[in-house]
């Protein structure tokens, strides 16, 4: 279909749709560890994704040196306030046996320390965000090159996969999703916020980029007279190699994470997670710890999600807080896990690859159809107007339709588990 697709529309649409199929493949597998081997129904996946993105911006964008000289430390010595009240407070609770003393102990602890925490960091924040706010008015980042992002924003999902996985693990399935839910948004409302972090809605563009820019590659003499040879000018040509060079990467960082999640899943360790998935009670009984093996494998699909948001943000080019949509996008790539095949790690990659790109040809698809459908009617038909313009829900009725159909007829999937 991809290839349908450079045919008939043109090759630039086609590997776009080629690399983002390949990004949500690597997402599918992040959810796919968690729900296909272990069950945990996890709905704050683009929390981790995310962070993945927040990644890129503190690795690779070059430090502000003004706003560290101005705030940079007292913010940093805030959120290390901020951390030692919570230790603080921790000890306490684990050290001190249950009473009045404790309780009054631990509120004097959290009030105080939140109060010095907020005097602290508040009047960093504000020295920070106030240099040129209109082009920085963040700390910037490391100035590393971006691939090295690239694990970071897994390292980064998997640190709050962690503390979310502590404290929100013990729940129920239905409770774990509203937790998760609520702390993707929690994430997102951060990185939307707190501007001296990444700037916040005014986002941050010009990241550092893996590849060559295109105006580099127009102005070397060798790539003009290759793309002349191959009757392609310089500007298509261009465009071309910059997303197949972006293919290759994306596509081997996939089959990587495809070839470790194998591994993992044929391994005494997978057969162990399956046995937790169907029967905790079981595996429990055979001394199992069912808390920490879920913790571990929440913290490995956090992780795989963060890579893959990491790679997005880079092939954007720029850090858009506000385009992450917990319950759209959550939905799109459960939707490819569940039709591609839960449980199977092939599986989640052909949902994330077929999801994908219905997701993104359903609409000019729809649109001709209903041209051709209204083509008999006047112009400047009410009716006809009607149907050309709801053209545009039609993803989201192929989704569900797409959705429906497998549930009916392959419950478990395209590629089902073995």
């Amino acid at each position: 279909m991809i290839v349908v697709t450079g045919f008939v529309q043109s090759w630039n649409t086609a590997i776009l749709i080629l690399n983002m199929g390949l990004i949500s493949a690597i997402m599918a597998l992040g959810v796919n560890l968690q729900w296909g081997f272990a069950g945990l129904f996890n709905v704050g996946v683009m929390g981790f994704v995310a962070l993945g993105g927040l990644a890129t911006v503190l690795v690779s964008m070059p430090p502000t040196p003004e706003a560290w000289s101005a705030g940079g430390l007292q913010v940093i010595a805030g959120l290390l306030c901020g951390v030692a009240v919570i230790v603080i407070t921790a000890m306490v609770l684990k050290r001190m046996k249950k009473s009045h003393l404790r309780t009054l102990l631990v509120l004097t602890i959290l009030i105080v320390g939140f109060f010095v925490y907020r005097a602290v960091f508040d009047g960093g924040v504000a020295a920070v965000e106030a240099v040129d706010p209109a082009s920085t008015g963040y700390l910037g980042g490391l100035g590393l090159p971006i691939l090295f992002a690239w694990p970071m924003g897994g390292v980064l999902a998997a640190g709050a996969a962690w503390i979310i996985g502590k404290t929100a693990l013990g729940l129920r399935s239905d409770y774990l999703a509203i937790a998760t839910l609520g702390i993707a948004e929690i994430i997102l409302a951060v990185m939307k916020n707190e501007d001296w972090l990444a700037r916040g809605v005014k986002n941050v563009s010009g990241l550092p980029r893996p590849v060559p820019y295109e105006i580099d590659l127009q102005k070397d003499a060798g790539f003009v007279e290759q793309a002349a040879s191959l009757g392609l000018d310089p500007v298509t040509a261009s465009g071309l190699y910059i997303k197949l060079s972006y293919s290759m990467l994306f596509a081997g960082v996939l089959i990587l994470i495809l070839v470790m999640a194998q591994l993992a899943l044929n391994s005494p360790w997978g057969r162990m997670m399956r046995a937790i998935r169907d029967n905790e009670v079981a595996a429990e009984a055979m001394g199992k710890d069912v808390t920490r093996r879920h913790l571990q494998i929440f913290i490995l699909g956090s992780a795989v999600c963060g890579i893959a948001g990491a790679m997005m943000t880079t092939l954007d080019g720029q850090l858009i807080p506000t385009s992450y949509q917990p319950l759209r996008f959550t939905f799109l790539v459960w939707v490819m896990v569940i039709v591609g095949g839960s449980g199977n790690n092939f599986g989640a990659v052909l949902g994330g690859f077929l999801i994908w790109f219905f997701w993104v040809q359903v609409e000019p698809i729809g649109l001709w159809l209903m041209q051709v459908i209204t083509s008999p009617l006047a112009e400047g038909s009410a009716l006809k107007e009607h149907l050309i313009e709801s053209a545009a829900h039609m993803r989201l009725l192929t989704m569900g339709l797409l959705l429906l159909l497998v549930l009916r007829f392959s419950p478990r999937g395209l590629i089902p588990e073995r």
